[in-house]
Formats: C-alpha cells, structure tokens, sequence
C-alpha cells in the first residue's frame, strides 16, 4: 500500500511554542485513523497539515505523493483531492443556501453559488452522497435552519463531493446530543468499512465516537506523539492514561469503545 500521508519530523513553532514537536507519521492507503488528545495536544494542527494549508516549520510533509512545498507541488491541484468537514468550513459556508446548493459548491471548490451551471452527473453525485447520510428529505432547507447533527452530515456529504483520496474529519460528533452522536457514528462506520472510500482521518476527544470500521490510532500530547497504530494493540488504558493526564480504564463492547476515569479514593 502507498502512503497517503507521510510527516518526517515534523514541528510547528509559533511564538516560539511548538504546536506539534518533531512528529513522524505515516496514514497508508485505505487505513482510517482516529487522531486522540486532551485540548491542545496539537490534533487540528496536524489536520491543517494534512489538508496541506498549514506547512511545517521544520521537518517534510508529503501529501498524496506531493511534497508539501515542494518545488513543482501546486496546493491548488492538491486540495481538490483531500476532503475536509469541519467547524471550520460550516462556518464559511453561506446560511441562506440550501442543502443541495452547499454539497454542489464543492464541485467546484467553492462555499457559495455564483454562476455555475451544474452538470445532472453532479447533482446526481450530490443527492446520492446526502441520501447516504440520511440528508435526501433536506435537499431544498436551508442549511442554516439545520440542527447540528444534518449540518454535521451536510458537510461529511460536501466534503465527498470531489471524490476525494483522503477525507479528514475534524470532531465530526462535537455538540451532538446522545441520538446525534449515534446516528453519526453509525453512518461513518458505514462508510469507514466500504472498501472503495478514501482514507480517513477523524479528531476526536473521545473513544466513543470512534466508528466501527477505524482501523489505526494516533495518541498526542502536547505536541508529541505518544502511541500509533493498529487500534487494538495502541488504545490501551495505559496508553489513554499518558495522553489525558490521568488514570482511565478503556474497554471494548463488541465494536465500540467505552473509557472511563478510576472512582477517587
């Protein structure tokens, strides 16, 4: 299997704090990772890497085969190729459009209509993504209107609009109530077991919301990596003590994963 994502070394220094220090890491074709980490640790720092809009201070950063600055790599032709759903993008993106309008901007990288005209091809794409993530009976409302569950779903089905190589998920069930977050994780373990979606990798501060499906983990701590790779053998109770601070028991429930902090003596 190739790499999608190779980082050798890799820091990012501001005001002379390293956000992510001297990390190596490497997401193989097919692989669906899940990134864990107290607030801070340095997760959306590596997702911003990973989308290719934030470079590294030190250290190389290779992106679908394309080295991040490399002499000849164009971001612009390299970010069609990566998908991105986050806070991040819902907030550019236009309130008043409607659902289809929001996944079908992304057919042409774009977060708002202008004067395209769309091709039947793309809204077919664009209606068959949204029916996936349950989003087919919210085709004409508007995505502000939306609870924060379909928006989180709006944005999943955007960001697979350009068919991408690698989908990267940044808290994807942040601010859901119980039914939102199950719903959610349920649906992504649908797509994290198809053999023909990209590569993925989702931020989370929790292991509940890993979907069955996720195969590898990546454990950071203030800026440092402390465990990667395959889930069953990295998400330990000792491995999630180190990375939050504190004791935690992890356990598996058939296909989930539970954690929770030791009873104060």
């Amino acid at each position: 299997m190739s790499d999608v994502l190779e980082l050798v070394d890799v820091s990012v220094v501001r005001d002379g704090r390293a956000l992510v220090d001297e990390v190596s890491w490497s997401v193989k074709e097919g692989e669906r990772w899940v990134i864990l980490g107290p607030n801070g640790a340095g997760k959306t720092t590596l997702l911003n890497i990973a989308s290719s809009y934030l470079f590294p201070t030190k250290g190389s950063a290779t992106i679908l085969g394309e080295p991040l600055g490399g002499v000849g790599t164009d971001v612009f032709e390299l970010r069609p190729r990566i998908g991105m759903a986050g806070i991040a993008m819902a907030e550019k993106l236009p309130k008043g459009q409607t659902v289809l309008q929001t996944v079908l901007t992304a057919a042409y990288g774009m977060t708002a209509t202008w004067h395209e005209d769309y091709d039947p091809v793309d809204e077919q794409r664009a209606k068959a993504f949204l029916d996936r993530l349950g989003m087919n009976d919210y085709l004409d409302r508007k995505f502000g209107t939306l609870s924060e569950g379909e928006r989180k779903r709006t944005l999943i089905a955007r960001a697979m609009m350009t068919d991408p190589e690698l989908l990267l998920l940044d808290e994807p069930a942040a601010g859901l109530d119980l039914g939102g977050r199950e719903d959610l994780v349920r649906r992504l373990g649908r797509l994290a077991r198809d053999p023909y979606a990209p590569s993925m990798i989702m931020v989370t501060h929790h292991v509940e919301e890993i979907a069955p499906g996720f195969t590898h983990v990546l454990m950071i701590r203030q800026g440092k990596v402390l465990a990667a790779g395959p889930v069953e053998m990295e998400l330990t109770s000792r491995n999630l003590s180190l990375c939050f601070g504190l004791p935690l028991v992890v356990e598996r429930v058939g296909d989930r994963w539970t954690a929770q902090g030791l009873p104060l003596k």
